[in-house]
């Protein structure tokens, strides 16, 4: 491979690294071709893109994303292939899935909102992350709570909300 053509690699690299912002490292060696196309398949049903590439290339990438982190360049070793996600916990999900039919693929990090996790023993924490789109609907149905048991106690009092507003219309 000439050096032109590692350098495009690289910068394709480091434009899904700094567009997805999420993406697991993961070790998918002795699969074969099929199973890797399987995964592949199931990646893209869910919105994951996944990319093979040597680790030097993968340490440059980060790089030049702007990612100085030694726990994601110590895991650089051996087959490594990337899944990147714009939900977090996706590629934990479809990894999971996958676990069921073989022992593989095998994290070796992720990457999440800045954050790293190391270690095949970190997949249980990053399938039960929250993604944003979650997070923000617990919210609103904790905001909403407190407004529908003031409703449900008024109407369950025989009182309703035009009947408050109508009284409250009246003192002042």
């Amino acid at each position: 491979m000439r050096k032109e053509e590692k350098q495009a690699i690289v910068q394709a690299l480091a434009e899904q690294i700094k567009s997805y912002g999420n993406f697991y490292i993961t070790d998918t060696a002795d699969l074969t071709v099929e199973k890797v196309n399987n995964i592949r398949r199931k990646g893209y049903e869910q919105g994951i893109a996944i990319q093979v590439a040597k680790n030097s290339l993968i340490e440059k990438a980060l790089e030049e994303a702007g990612i100085d982190s030694e726990e994601l360049r110590g895991v650089l070793k051996g087959a490594s292939t990337l899944m990147f996600s714009e939900t977090g916990n996706a590629p934990a999900k479809l990894i999971k899935q996958l676990r069921k039919e073989g022992d593989k693929p095998l994290l070796k990090a992720a990457y999440i909102q800045e954050t790293a996790f190391v270690g095949d023993d970190q997949l249980n924490a990053l399938v039960s992350l929250k993604s944003k789109e979650e997070l923000v609907a617990d919210v609103i149905a904790l905001l909403q709570s407190p407004a529908k048991n003031v409703i449900s106690a008024l109407q369950s009092g025989g009182n309703t909300i035009s009947g408050l507003v109508k009284a409250l219309e009246e003192r002042g």
